[in-house]
């Protein structure tokens, strides 16, 4: 019988602290196959080091410790991009950014450890399945974090087509027996641990045939998306704000070499510096300068003392023909979890400019553009889970989002951004139109295309003729339900072959 390669012998005879060090570095390294980075064979080699250090711990706690800490390492580099928000006035919140960060990772890493811990001594399914469990429930529990999901080291690779199957999480459980089948040597392994890591070398070479012609047919509507490029610390300075407001205006009501006019024009979120209540007088100019193009457009609103999130479609005569409010907000950077008391210590939300924070909306809802189609509105967060994209899919031909990436920063941020959009549209077969404030704004195609774009940091605007959606995909119709089903099946496998082991043993004695 083929026995596992046990881990290097120097591994498991290392103290515990330095195992840990190692596999926060095999972490950290394994966050480089996300954007903008797109390391991607890099950070599979990194993450087979991960389960040989967890792996070659002495005992159950020493594994969770192990995991924790390439969790922690993963996630440090992942997010980096979390201090940016407490730079904007740094001499107010900059002291929180170095403590904001550590303990954003090292709390997502709690998953990562729990998994370690129960996989050790139950083998290589048991590492896939637990760590694949682990991933989905932080992108579900407490409001959920998918951000930076591990399926996501394959979007910048052929892999991501394949989301349009297998969704984001099933390229999770891709990447880790991936992994494992790398950790072990190949004259050891199982010819079915060998699967993984085969049908990543076929899915790769097939990956051109699902290709498929996403372009826009003659004659299709156009779409202009504005970016003003408004810096966060300057976007709600009153002696700046108007100056942007009126950039967008011109970029609104711009003329083309052709003289051709847009179907529909596009506004980042919260363009415009004044809320919808005391915002007549924009519109109306807004709508001037679009003429009888309809404008979609993110703008914040007062109901009582509840404040909205909001995106508006306006029409003829600054009048607001549909309206849609966030409901999926940031904690803490759009409301306090108990806002009142942490109020009281002069602890508010980044994003909201009055009150506690933002109040949810009450859910998704289609846009309906009369002959341009159905826009499935996603305010900057809600791009981030899947699930909202799917709840429309049935009826909506587009995606839609708006988004103030500056508070993101110019480097790490704003691409994981685009790179987790860009794989809302291939999961749903939908194409994307993303406005973004300081960039990177787009129209992508229904697997993933950028067809246009303006660049992060710059301002400007851009027509694109829209794309057509592709038909209904399998994961549009079966969700996360199949990568459940084989992550629970995996660890109930694992979970039982240490137990008939124990069986076996009594009987024999």
């Amino acid at each position: 019988m083929r026995r596992p390669l046990d881990p290097l012998p120097w591994l498991s005879e290392q103290p515990v602290a330095r195992q840990m060090l190692l596999a926060a570095l095999a972490g950290l390294i394994t966050s480089l196959g996300l954007a903008p980075f797109g390391l991607w064979p890099l950070a599979l080699v990194a993450l087979a080091c991960v389960f040989l250090i967890t792996r070659a711990a002495q005992s159950r706690r020493a594994a969770a410790q192990i995991g924790w800490a390439a969790g922690t390492g993963y996630f440090a580099l992942a997010l980096i991009w979390i201090v940016e928000p407490f730079l904007i006035e740094p001499w107010v919140n900059g002291w929180m950014a170095p403590f904001a960060l550590f303990f954003m990772s090292a709390g997502l890493a709690l998953f990562w450890g729990a998994a370690a811990g129960f996989a050790h001594g139950r083998g290589r399914l048991a590492f896939v399945g637990a760590l694949a469990l682990a991933e989905l429930a932080r992108a579900s529990l407490l409001t959920g974090f998918p951000w930076a999901m591990l399926g996501y080291i394959w979007s910048e690779s052929p892999m991501a087509l394949y989301a349009a199957y297998i969704g984001p999480h099933g390229l999770t459980l891709l990447a880790l027996g991936t992994a494992v089948s790398l950790a072990t040597r190949p004259a050891r392994l199982p010819r079915a641990g060998n699967l993984p890591f085969l049908a990543v070398l076929a899915a790769l070479a097939a990956a051109p045939l699902l290709q498929k012609d996403t372009s826009a047919p003659t004659g299709a509507a156009v779409v202009r998306l504005i970016q003003p490029n408004a810096a966060q610390h300057e976007k709600w300075d009153p002696a700046l704000a108007r100056f942007f407001f009126e950039r967008q205006l011109a970029y609104t009501r711009a003329a083309t070499d052709t003289g051709q006019r847009p179907d529909l024009i596009v506004w980042p979120e919260t363009a415009v510096p004044w809320v919808l209540e005391n915002a007549e007088q924009a519109l109306e100019r807004i709508s001037e300068a679009a003429g009888d193009v309809p404008v979609v457009l993110g703008i914040q609103r007062v109901d009582g003392w509840r404040y909205y999130n909001s995106l508006i479609v306006l029409g003829e005569t600054g009048r607001v023909e549909t309206l849609y409010d966030k409901h999926h907000l940031v904690p803490f950077g759009e409301y306090m979890p108990l806002g009142d008391s942490l109020a009281a210590l002069g602890i508010t939300s980044f994003a909201a400019q009055a009150g506690n924070g933002y109040s949810a909306g009450s859910g998704p809802k289609l846009l309906t553009l009369g002959s341009l189609g159905q826009f499935a509105p996603l305010i900057c967060y809600e791009a981030i889970f899947p699930a909202y994209s799917a709840a429309l899919n049935e009826g909506a031909t587009h995606l839609l989002q708006i988004t103030n990436d500056a508070w993101f920063g110019q480097i790490s941020g704003p691409q994981q951004h685009l790179s987790q959009t860009r794989m809302r549209a291939i999961e749903q077969g939908l194409p994307l139109i993303r406005a973004a404030n300081t960039g990177i704004s787009a129209v992508i195609d229904a697997q993933g295309r950028l067809l246009a774009s303006i660049p992060l940091g710059q301002e400007g605007f851009i027509d694109v003729p829209l794309p057509e959606r592709l038909p209904r995909t399998l994961y549009g119709t079966t969700g996360d339900w199949p990568a459940l089903a084989l992550a629970l099946l995996l660890v109930a496998v694992a979970w039982q072959r240490p137990r008939a082991k124990r069986r076996s043993h009594a009987k024999s004695d």
